[in-house]
């Protein structure tokens, strides 16, 4: 299942028990305040969550997979996220716990 913006809109509205409206305008305000601290190069830490940051990607030499020529691409800067440990564990404990009911039961003798 996959969560979009709308869906969040939602969410956060029922959750903290405001309007779409004004969940709209935190969620939007939220994601401008980390687009515009990306952009002047700085980055975001949400403890527990995790780190907005920006990777400077050095330039190299790739392959045209239509005719197959050699092309340079240039170094650029990506916008990079590092799970928090908080995170990082919610995430593979639902897997795991996920695993662990997709396995067959043992048969009883």
């Amino acid at each position: 299942m996959a969560l979009n913006k709308t869906q969040l809109i939602g969410h956060v509205a029922s959750s903290a028990k405001m309007t779409k409206v004004d969940a709209e305008k935190a969620v939007k305000a939220t994601l401008e305040a980390v687009q515009k601290e990306l952009a002047g190069g700085g980055s975001v830490t949400l403890i527990g969550f995790g780190t907005f940051s920006v990777y400077e990607r050095s330039a190299r030499t790739g392959k045209n997979p239509r005719t197959g020529a050699t092309i340079k691409i240039a170094a650029k800067k990506v916008p990079k996220f590092k799970a928090g440990k908080a995170l990082a564990d919610m995430v593979a404990k639902k897997r795991h716990i996920a695993a662990v009911s997709k396995a067959k039961p043992k048969k009883k003798k």
